[in-house]
């Protein structure tokens, strides 16, 4: 437990100079601060990765939906609330375009696209999308990426033959698998080491980053780097990550055939062979490295995570199970694969989809953002580098938008006549220049094998569905859902 005097969160008053400082402007003022006791209680500590995901309401609530916090040395202004996220990340989407540092991920510093802050990651982005979407992202080469993938996960279901079995790895493997086709033209068995490995080296960095002690690192690193903790796993783990995809990376290299691209790192070396005689070459052996390790880590994980947290939510909801069932049986039938086209007349399925990503809230705090200029903000001038936090769980958790949030509520996006009811305070994928560059894929990843699931088997818990719980082991960069077992019982 970090003791209360650990100066986390301190008061400031103006100050007329210093780039770390909110400077004031004719008609504008400081960003408020926040004080460094709350009702008579410390602070708890905030980090870049997780800031005030439960203190922000009550913060916003008397500072307003700006104001600042400063995280040991590091001055961060948080957003709450649908105005002003809305307004940060699309009305001023280029001017907090920046991705503020997080030091865990300090291997990937510059390079890639999820922690680039460099001068390559606009040109880095634009390319990767240009790229995935050639490839099918969100369109039919996803679909059938995916149908075809469904086909493997239904067969290892079947193999458990109704007994307990955690499903972690067995439902991670699936989406791991898409990104894999994307990424590398390849997949790998359900079993295989080598994907269990990377697998479980995306789950123990996701949940080791929740942790408190990387909330501290995060902030510390330049003291802590050196001492013992969970900040070496995690430091590790990204290496070892990195050290897989510059191999295939390098692999590809020796056999590429620029007339004919087998996949996205295909893609990425053609442009490196076309950029090599440049005097600041975009794409490097390493960059493209690091950014196969972006998609790869951001693809397998969140879905993965949602899948999983969405299938014990059902099992503590069995009647919403049963009329999931019922719309899957009048729509798509015992027999074909589930498609995209039947979203439209699947309006509860699609709502559980949206609810389960809603309720789990999984990055609750978005990543950082940086501002890469100084920038008049509702009335206060937001200085050049300062640390930007726009709040994704004040949106999902929303009272006026979604009342009873903190409930699990299909009934949240529809409307009175049980129709597909969409919501702009939706955007568990962020939105503006960072927006998550694979939304398109989870978006279709978790309507069609949620759908494939329930459309085969029955799902049965291993406790009274009362006795589920389904809050968070841990939060901080992710929420992370408990580990369960349950059985799954062919249908037919």
């Amino acid at each position: 437990m970090v003791p209360a005097k650990w100066p986390l969160v301190r008061e400031t008053r103006a100050r007329a100079h210093g780039a770390d400082v909110s400077r004031r402007a004719a008609g504008h003022t400081d960003v408020p601060a926040v004080f460094p006791r709350w009702g008579g209680h410390s602070i708890p500590l905030l980090t870049p990765a997780s800031p005030c995901t439960c203190w922000s309401p009550q913060l916003a609530e008397r500072f307003g939906p700006v104001f600042t916090v400063y995280l040991g040395s590091r001055r961060v202004v948080v957003l709450h609330g649908y105005k002003a996220v809305r307004e940060m990340l699309l009305n001023h989407k280029n001017e907090f375009s920046g991705r503020g540092e997080i030091p865990a991920f300090r291997e990937f510093k510059d390079k890639g696209i999820i922690f680039n802050n460099g001068p390559t990651w606009k040109d880095t982005r634009r390319f990767s999308l240009t790229t995935l979407r050639d490839y099918g992202m969100g369109k039919q080469g996803n679909e059938d990426r995916i149908q075809k993938e469904a086909h493997f996960l239904l067969e290892e279901l079947r193999k458990t033959q109704g007994q307990p079995f955690d499903p972690t790895f067995v439902i991670g493997c699936t989406p791991f698998n898409v990104i894999a086709k994307i990424l590398f033209n390849d997949r790998f068995d359900y079993k295989d080491k080598q994907a269990l490995r990377l697998m479980s080296l995306f789950n123990e960095n996701f949940y080791l980053l929740s942790t408190p002690w990387l909330q501290v690192y995060n902030n510390f690193s330049n003291y802590l780097q050196y001492m013992p903790g969970s900040h070496r796993k995690v430091i590790k783990n990204v290496s070892e990550i990195k050290e897989y995809t510059l191999a295939r990376v390098k692999e590809h290299h020796k056999s590429l055939d620029p007339s004919c691209p087998r996949d996205f790192i295909d893609s990425l070396l053609i442009e490196m062979e076309k950029d090599k005689h440049s005097t600041e070459p975009l794409y490097t052996l390493e960059n493209i490295a690091v950014t196969v390790a972006d998609m790869f880590f951001a693809g397998t994980e969140t879905t993965s995570t949602t899948l999983r947290y969405g299938l014990l939510i059902l099992l503590k909801h069995p009647e919403i199970e049963e009329k999931l069932h019922e719309e899957i049986d009048r729509v798509i039938g015992p027999s074909r694969m589930p498609s995209v086209r039947d979203r439209v007349q699947m309006p509860y399925m699609d709502a559980v989809v949206h609810e389960i990503q809603r309720f789990i809230d999984l990055v609750p705090s978005n990543l950082p953002h940086e501002a890469t200029r100084d920038t008049t903000f509702q009335g206060y001038v937001i200085p050049k580098g300062t640390v930007v936090i726009p709040t994704l769980d004040s949106l999902l958790y929303d009272k006026q938008e979604f009342p009873d949030p903190e409930k699990f509520k299909p009934e949240h996006f529809l409307n009175e006549e049980g129709k597909f009811k969409y919501s702009d305070y939706f955007k568990p994928f962020s939105a503006g220049k960072r927006v998550c560059v694979g939304e398109g894929l989870a978006r279709m990843e978790l309507f069609l094998l949620l759908s494939a699931i329930l459309q085969h088997f029955n799902l049965k818990p291993l406790v009274d569905p009362e006795d589920i719980d389904l809050r968070n082991i841990t939060v901080g960069f992710g929420r992370v859902p408990p580990r369960y077992k349950l059985c799954v019982i062919p249908r037919s």
